[in-house]
């Protein structure tokens, strides 16, 4: 696995972050449901972004060696009033410039505490790039906008590191729901349509009992995903219903089915 350059993280959390400002600006509800995450409303994804910008900036300044508790976060609480877009958008934007100027600053191996025992800045570069694609999807639904293809070296990084994620879950919580993500002999093949063959955006997915494992390529798997790389991946992050008109499912459905029951984190 090959990760992306330090800048080009940073310079996709400001784009994403522009994203998402062009959301708020757009006279969007903020009240408004998000469909993915039915617990928050539009402003409660907002703040829930812009608190773990603003986090993430702490521990990369300060080179944090422990977890920082969110109420040492300066302004992690964002604006006083609700509803009130134009204050939102303004405190987004801010957490938006700190973090990037942070980590830029930092450089990718510079020590910083992190809750997946990579500690480093570079870590941290990387979660908040593929949070706010992920959040930037949750957004555009709830505002009922179209969603950008998200640049396809960042989409496949987003693939790469959510099966990271789902694994070190896997052995560090053996009572989160992903510990029951197991298929010993079933596997699933995901495979975007729209990409240049040297990026090789497609990936072999096996659930065998000791947790999954993973590998790009292209092989037989005993169900497959087919689509668009930014379809796929939001369909794989459970953003996109399967029966998408732009995605195809061949073969066992029921293991994707499990996948997106069971592949769940925080």
């Amino acid at each position: 696995m090959t990760l992306l350059a330090h800048d080009r993280y940073c310079d996709e959390i400001a784009r994403q972050v522009g994203q998402l400002r062009t959301v708020l600006t757009s006279g969007a509800d903020l009240s408004a449901t998000v469909p993915t995450c039915p617990d928050w409303t539009l402003e409660d994804l907002v703040r829930h972004v812009g608190r773990a910008l603003r986090w993430t900036e702490l521990i990369v300044r300060t080179r944090a060696e422990e977890e920082v508790p969110l109420d040492r976060v300066p302004g992690s609480a964002g604006p006083g009033r609700q509803g009130d877009a134009t204050a939102l958008d303004a405190w987004l934007a801010e957490s938006g410039a700190v973090v990037v100027g942070t980590l830029r600053e930092a450089g990718p191996d510079a020590r910083a505490w992190s809750w997946a025992g990579i500690h480093n800045a570079g870590f941290w570069a990387r979660r908040m790039t593929h949070e706010l694609v992920v959040h930037g999807a949750d957004a555009a639904l709830a505002a009922g906008r179209p969603f950008e293809a998200v640049a396809a070296e960042v989409a496949a990084d987003a693939v790469d590191e959510w099966l990271e994620i789902v694994r070190f879950v896997q052995r560090v919580l053996p009572d989160a729901p992903v510990r029951e993500l197991r298929a010993p002999g079933g596997s699933i093949h995901l495979h975007a349509t729209d990409t240049a063959a040297d990026l090789a955006a497609e990936w072999l997915i096996e659930l065998p009992e000791d947790g999954v494992t993973w590998r790009r390529g292209h092989e037989k798997a005993t169900v497959a995903l087919r689509g668009p790389l930014t379809s796929v991946l939001l369909a794989f992050y459970g953003r996109l219903p399967l029966d998408a008109p732009e995605l195809e499912v061949l073969g066992a459905r029921e293991l994707l089915e499990l996948w997106l029951e069971k592949a769940t984190f925080g």
